[in-house]
């Protein structure tokens, strides 16, 4: 099977890039112009393209059995804010529409994110939950706004499939994608320095 992915130099989207090839699938990755991609396993196909790029997107799908979509912009805030949106709402669009027009794609596999839900004030929440509509950052509104975008998808028949995940971690790149490993590499150090 041939997989696009987009975010294949992304902590998340870097594991399942390796995780893909060594199961044998063809791997095609969406790779912007200043993408470290020495970490990409040798065997990938690389599609020159950002996810804002809709025309170089459609291209990058052409004969995919399946895409899969990490590609995101993680983080609590920016300088500019609207860049949440640009990437996580508008990227997300990008990806459908180039989905839409390759039809030798079957799946969408969407990875959004548990903050689309919102706040559960402790409840356990599932795909049913509705958003309160107070966001907590650019980045939580941003996941939000995108779940509509997919939801809005689906219903019109697009063949996607959205995964709400919830902290990511494990070892590698400390980003902001890899944050609860970040925050106990904080913790490591800060009692390193009290004990000092």
């Amino acid at each position: 099977m041939r997989v696009l992915l987009t975010g294949a130099t992304g902590f998340l989207g870097g594991r399942l890039c390796s995780a893909l090839v060594h199961s044998g699938h063809t791997v095609r990755v969406t790779v912007r112009a200043n993408s470290v991609t020495s970490e990409l396993p040798p065997e990938v196909e690389i599609a020159n393209c950002d996810i804002q790029d809709a025309p170089a997107l459609i291209k990058a799908c052409e004969g995919c059995d399946d895409v899969i979509h990490t590609a995101a912009l993680v983080g609590s805030w920016l300088p500019d804010n609207s860049q949440f949106i640009t990437v996580n709402v508008q990227g997300l669009r990008n990806v459908i529409d180039a989905v839409k027009a390759n039809p030798s794609v079957k799946k969408l596999v969407y990875t959004s994110s548990f903050f689309a839900f919102g706040y559960t004030d402790g409840h356990i929440s599932d795909e049913d939950q509705v958003h309160p509509g107070k966001f907590i950052s650019p980045y939580e509104e941003s996941k939000f706004l995108a779940d509509k975008v997919a939801q809005e998808a689906a219903a019109e028949g697009v063949p996607i499939v959205s995964v709400y995940l919830g902290m990511v971690y494990g070892p590698g790149k400390l980003t902001a994608g890899n944050s609860l490993a970040l925050m106990v590499m904080f913790q490591i150090y800060q009692s390193f320095l009290e004990a000092q």
